[in-house]
């Protein structure tokens, strides 16, 4: 497989900067990922510990690193996506954060040494690696033996129907999409890697679906089979995903507050 164009085939991490590149300025304008009770959460535990080096894994737009930078000495902003990292920069300029670092690459190989931060923080992020298990790994590789980690994501339903419509409708609103885990794969993955869940939290999350389709320029062959598919979703999938006339719905998001096993 080779990195080529968008007309040719390349690897999933290239697919996924093409996807969002492009979009960087729109995640870190996007109204769902600046605000949010997780990120809220995230800020409390953060001026509770005041950690000298954090690490936001998969930053996107930075808005776990701008929550952050008030309370920890050093944010590192790590991406798969340059672009991303730009725009995150750019605001974090902006808002006059001068203790924020950009650094670009995967998150199943982070180019940092053993030990080396005081907390590591991913949201929404997770669904697009390759391999969670080894980017969970990392992880906590990177964090001291005394560091806390927080992962925030979307999960699936333990239903099977409705776990198969949350993963066909992100699949074709964006293709570079991995996969959304249930609650008890996230357990199983945060303690297959070392660490010991500390204290978990589900949200709702409302999503508008005219704004969640433009954000990443979704294109209308692929909104129109989205809208098909909510048309013709059962009345169980329906309510649970609150499912509303102009196909805006709510799902689930799961926030695991971590410590090193």
């Amino acid at each position: 497989m080779t990195d080529g164009s968008a007309g040719g085939m390349r690897s999933h991490e290239a697919h996924v900067a093409d996807m969002f590149g492009p979009q960087a300025a729109a995640y870190v304008a996007s109204a769902v990922h600046a605000r949010g009770a997780d990120l809220e959460a995230l800020s409390a535990l953060v001026a509770e510990l005041r950690p000298g080096r954090l690490l936001d894994l998969g930053c996107g737009g930075g808005h776990v690193s701008f929550a952050a930078a008030p309370f920890a000495a050093e944010v590192v902003a790590y991406d798969l996506s340059d672009d991303m990292l730009g725009a995150a920069a750019a605001e974090a300029g902006q808002r006059g954060f001068t203790n924020i670092a950009t650094r670009q690459g995967v998150a199943e190989r982070l180019p940092f040494a053993d030990a080396s931060f005081d907390f590591v923080a991913t949201r929404f992020s997770a669904h697009h690696w390759r391999d969670v298990s080894a980017a969970m790994g990392e992880a906590r590789r990177v964090l001291k033996a005394d560091g806390r980690a927080m992962v925030m994501d979307v999960i699936a339903p333990d239903w099977p129907v409705a776990d198969s419509f949350l993963q066909t409708i992100e699949v074709l609103r964006d293709p570079s999409h991995g996969r959304d885990y249930r609650e008890a794969e996230w357990v199983e993955h945060a303690e297959g890697a070392g660490f010991r869940v500390m204290r978990t939290a589900r949200r709702r999350l409302r999503l508008e679906f005219s704004a969640w389709v433009e954000r990443i320029r979704t294109p209308e062959l692929h909104v129109a089979a989205i809208r098909s598919l909510v048309a013709g979703a059962s009345r169980d999938v329906a309510e649970h995903f609150e499912i509303e006339a102009d196909g805006s719905f709510t799902l689930d998001t799961l926030t695991l507050e971590l410590e090193p096993a």
